[in-house]
């Protein structure tokens, strides 16, 4: 089984009575860890920092925090502190985090990761909104599978 480390941060969300994770991506300072901050705030769960380790296992991708920052999360103006945490979770979305505006009615967009397609969201993350447009999301996409490019 092949991992790949990613400059992302993940968070697992509980919907329907099954934890969901999503992948949080962008450029180094637009707002991906106080985005998952936010949401964990709203009864997700940590997975990563900053780093997370991804994998595939059949027809889905899986993330996971390296040993180094597991527990862990920055938090800006605060420090390095331990968060409620999940060890890993299968990624049903991906968030692409911008600082600029969003499409209003954007196309269905996905990211190519280890050979799936994922169901994928850009958001502004300093938005007051970005936390409930990441769980309206996520809820409507929990029951599309991810795709095989193959």
């Amino acid at each position: 089984m092949s991992k790949l480390i990613v400059h992302a941060t993940s968070i697992s969300c509980l919907i329907g009575g099954t934890w969901h994770g999503v992948l949080i991506s962008g450029p180094s300072g637009v707002g991906k860890s106080d985005l998952a901050l936010r949401a964990l705030s709203k009864g997700c769960a940590l997975i990563s920092d900053d780093y997370s380790v991804l994998w595939r296992s059949g027809d889905h991708l899986y993330a996971g925090a390296p040993d180094t920052i597991k527990g862990r999360i920055e938090v800006r103006g605060v420090g390095i502190t331990t968060l409620r945490t999940r060890h890993f979770s299968r990624i049903s979305l991906t968030v692409h985090c911008q600082n600029s505006a969003v499409e209003r009615l954007p196309e269905p967009e996905f990211s190519d990761i280890l050979g799936l397609k994922i169901p994928t969201l850009r958001l502004n993350p300093r938005e007051a909104s970005s936390v409930a447009k990441l769980l309206i999301s996520l809820t409507q996409t929990v029951s599309a599978p991810s795709i095989r490019l193959d």
